[in-house]
């Protein structure tokens, strides 16, 4: 049985990042983001909604770059704590013991000891209500090596023990249960 629920934002979970920003060491910070995803593949599109009162929101507008760190179990403090604490009174970098690395193409640094970064910048800032949606070309990803198959040259982020948010609470990620289209592949002859 259904029972009526107030209108919300229930679309979970969601992947918890960490969004680093900033044009010089003296600006970069880290802030924690669950409203980001996808929005087309060619060309390479995505976006993050972030506050207006967020300390990053306003580095993101001048600069309008940004890149896009997954996270990993190993990451859960750091993320959490990134999301919790403002670069307006911390160092995320010092702080959590991260390491800025230069990007290839935008000035925000890469956090180090994520698998992946995902280089933005920014085509065009939407405001929402209590958001602003950055919606940003991919211009560049790094990854690291040692999670790309040797025979497929597939990204494997899931042997990086990845974390999901739902509701106020991180998870990691569960049993691999299909791939794309597992539910209409054909069975081979035994």
């Amino acid at each position: 049985m259904k029972v009526p629920f107030k209108p919300g934002t229930l679309i979970y979970p969601l992947p918890a990042v960490m969004v680093s920003c900033g044009d010089t060491p003296d600006n970069y910070n880290i802030m924690t983001v669950a409203w980001t995803g996808t929005l087309c593949t060619n060309p390479p599109l995505c976006y993050i909604s972030v506050r207006k009162e967020r300390y990053s929101h306003d580095i993101i507008v001048n600069t309008r770059e940004f890149v896009i760190n997954l996270t990993t179990e190993s990451l859960a403090r750091a993320t959490d704590w990134c999301g919790v604490r403002s670069g307006r009174d911390y160092n995320k970098f010092k702080e959590m013991h991260l390491t800025p690395e230069a990007a290839q193409i935008v000035k925000a640094p890469l956090i180090a000891e994520s698998p992946l970064n995902i280089e933005c910048r920014v085509i065009e800032i939407k405001e929402l209500g209590s958001h602003d949606m950055f919606l940003s070309e991919v211009v560049a990803v790094n990854a690291e090596e040692s999670l790309i198959d040797k025979g497929t040259g597939a990204f494997q982020f899931n042997h990086a023990g990845p974390m999901v948010y739902s509701h106020g609470k991180y998870y990691s990620l569960g049993e691999k249960i299909g791939g794309f289209g597992f539910s209409v592949k054909k069975k081979g002859k035994k």
